[in-house]
């Protein structure tokens, strides 16, 4: 260690440490989708986001689509979770990591009869608006419905998949 880390005093403008505990975060819930929001990216400089989601048993995912701006990472914590990237399917069970680069076409669903838990990362924090913009558009007394899906996408530089759109 150098002499000058030793001596550092803090410094007012050093970031504040975020912890989010068992029952915090903000939560959103789109149809049987359960999302509690861990880091918005408000604390990373808008770098990273990370988000729990329960999918309930059954749960369809969106729209098959393809990110041109960011990275979305996936880490099965319980349960299976299909995912599809372009015309392959993997079942991704607990311990399980997925990672998708922009430009890489997948969507994902739970088709088990037990819930999924799974952590996802967003790289830069870019889309977990996209998922409050749904919440709102439930919210309004709009439905889910695959297009719903994809005019929200399109306003996060993301489009529908041509594979399985």
């Amino acid at each position: 260690m150098t002499e000058e880390a030793e001596t550092r005093e803090p410094q007012a403008a050093d970031p504040a440490v975020s912890v989010v505990g068992p029952s915090d975060g903000e939560t959103i819930v789109l149809g049987t989708t359960r999302m509690r929001v861990l880091e918005d990216g408000s604390h990373t400089g808008h770098r990273l986001a990370i988000a729990e989601s329960v999918l309930a048993p059954h749960t369809q995912g969106p729209p098959q689509h393809r990110h041109a701006r960011h990275d979305e990472g996936f880490y099965i914590l319980s349960g299976t979770v299909r995912f599809t990237v372009g015309d392959e399917d993997y079942d991704a069970t607990a311990g399980t990591l997925v990672m998708v680069p922009p430009g890489a076409p997948h969507t994902f669903a739970n088709l088990s009869d037990q819930p999924a838990v799974m952590l996802s990362t967003f790289t830069p924090d870019l889309y977990v608006q996209y998922f409050r913009d749904l919440q709102d558009v439930l919210a309004d007394g709009g439905r889910l419905t695959p297009q719903a899906n994809i005019d929200t996408m399109n306003r996060y530089a993301t489009e529908p998949a041509t594979e399985r759109a």
